[in-house]
């Protein structure tokens, strides 16, 4: 292997790891509160389908980007609505939150695309721009490395941020109160619920980004099958480093780096099956959370409907 495949493969990987990566935060944002959302992958698919759209039409993927998260953060508000202030199962919630995004995602995509379950490809002047393009020698190991979309920069910029907001700043202290010991927070004068919404919002919002980014950045349109357990892989991912946004950071890495290795594999002469190859990621989602999940604890009263008439 050469250093440019090593380049390659490396440039790749962080490409891939940057939607997981947002999406991955999310969680972190959600369940850090206490409350589970395995609803990201339809908030990242609702992300994707909005992203596209709105950047296609608009010419500007900036503002894609940014409406694609904001409408999963519609789908979150929905999520929080359920869990948060009826109490509902929070599992089932997030289940239909997967049934309602790629659902309403295929039905908005007919309706502005004469009937297509796709979206109309992006013009490529009008993607996410590319901050360090001409800076390194094209076809270069720095060149194939660094020469990547700005979300991807940006992803690593959220790591710091969530990791700031969380462990030094007031209100992620309160997320985290809440997540462990919601009754006690609320008797400190914490309100519980808001602190909730508030952390279901943005995981929402920071799904839609990551789906946004998957499909402005990654590929230039939206279709049915862009996201297919993307968000579940980021879910992985976030138990997997054990519900710290550096944790899944490193983990989105490393599931990242197995897409890399997919793509390259895939443009060789290495006789290897393509079903095979689309396997890996998923195979090694499985293989992670067979190894790893039993021994990763999560937030005390994670999964946990509060209600603040309780004994």
């Amino acid at each position: 292997m050469s250093l440019s495949d090593l380049g390659l493969i490396i440039g790749i990987s962080l490409m891939y790891a940057a939607p997981l990566m947002y999406t991955a935060l999310g969680g972190v944002m959600s369940e850090n509160s206490g409350v589970v959302n395995i609803g990201l992958e339809g908030m990242m698919t609702i992300g994707a389908f909005v992203g596209t759209t709105v950047a296609y039409f608009s010419g500007s993927p900036w503002l894609g980007f940014l409406m694609g998260g904001l409408a999963g953060g519609v789908l979150a508000l929905l999520h929080a609505i359920a869990c948060v202030s009826f109490a509902a199962d929070q599992v089932v919630s997030g289940i239909a939150i997967n049934f309602l995004g790629p659902g309403l995602a295929l039905f908005l995509s007919r309706v502005f695309f004469d009937g297509a379950t796709m979206t109309a490809p992006i013009p490529l002047e009008n993607k996410i721009p590319r901050p360090m393009n001409n800076l390194f020698t094209k076809g270069s190991f720095l060149d194939l490395v660094f020469n990547q979309y700005a979300t991807v920069y940006i992803a690593f910029l959220l790591v710091f941020i969530v990791w700031f907001l969380l462990y030094k700043t007031k209100i992620g202290l309160r997320i985290r109160a809440v997540g462990e010991h919601p009754k006690a927070a609320d008797t400190l004068g914490i309100n519980v619920f808001k602190v909730k919404y508030l952390a279901v919002i943005l995981s929402g919002i920071f799904a839609g980004l990551g789906g946004a980014s998957m499909s402005i950045a990654v590929v230039s349109n939206f279709r049915a099958t862009l996201i297919s357990g993307q968000g579940f892989i980021a879910l992985a991912a976030m138990i997997f480093g054990k519900w710290t946004p550096q944790g899944s950071m490193w983990a989105c890495l490393l599931f990242g780096a197995a897409q890399g290795i997919v793509v390259y594999l895939g443009g060789t002469d290495i006789k290897v099956s393509s079903q095979i190859l689309e396997m890996i990621p998923y195979v090694l989602t499985l293989i992670i959370l067979m190894s790893f999940v039993g021994k990763a604890t999560g937030p005390a009263a994670n999964g946990v409907p509060y209600e603040k008439n309780e004994a």
